[in-house]
């Protein structure tokens, strides 16, 4: 028996209502330019809209012109998605909470998560959307989940509660020195600073 490899996400697909409200809130809120459309090969009456997310992968809302927005939260029980989380840069993440209030859309507030910051709010439809952006950028050579990997073992190393800045630092300063070869024998930590005079003040 074989496993099934995965090598990222495809797509994800939402059931929408009237195509407009589609385009209007992911592009027109979210930023994702629409790319293509056709109609949903499996439902002849229905529309099947393409938005680029930002990284060449594709969010898709199914249409119909029939269906009314119903902005009812979705279900939260078991088997149900409870929200999708959109990569966004520090420097936009600090404009969401303005940008969401010009348009009275309701929201958390930012959130701190200890590896990345958050902000929820909900698309037209009732589902629930996070935009993250992480508190870090990986070594070259090393993904997000590779940091994240190694913080979490050092975490329960110390019987820490949560990821934190500091696992963090320590996780990214092991993967380089695992990965990166120097001409020291001794790496460890060193202060050069002893029985020196201040550099300033």
């Amino acid at each position: 028996m074989q496993k099934i490899q995965t090598q990222g996400v495809h797509h994800i697909t939402m059931v929408g209502a009237d195509r407009q409200t589609s385009i209007d809130f992911w592009e027109g809120v979210m930023g994702m330019p629409f790319i293509f459309e056709q109609p949903n090969l499996d439902v002849p009456a229905e529309n099947h809209l393409y938005f680029d997310p930002g990284d060449g992968r594709l969010i898709t809302v199914f249409t119909n012109e029939n269906r009314e927005v119903d902005p009812s939260r979705n279900p939260e029980g078991i088997g149900n998605l409870h929200h999708i989380a959109f990569i966004v840069s520090r420097a936009m993440y600090t404009q969401i909470a303005a940008r969401l209030d010009e348009r009275g859309i309701r929201h958390s507030g930012e959130v701190d998560r200890g590896f990345m910051y958050s902000i929820y709010f909900r698309d037209p439809l009732g589902q629930l959307l996070e935009c993250a952006c992480y508190k870090f950028d990986p070594p070259p050579g090393f993904s997000h989940a590779a940091v994240l990997h190694e913080a979490h073992k050092i975490r329960l190393a110390r019987g820490d509660h949560h990821i934190a800045d500091e696992h963090l630092a320590d996780a990214i300063q092991m993967l380089i020195e695992r990965s990166q070869p120097s001409l020291s024998t001794d790496r460890s930590p060193k202060d050069p600073y002893t029985a020196r005079p201040p550099l300033w003040g």
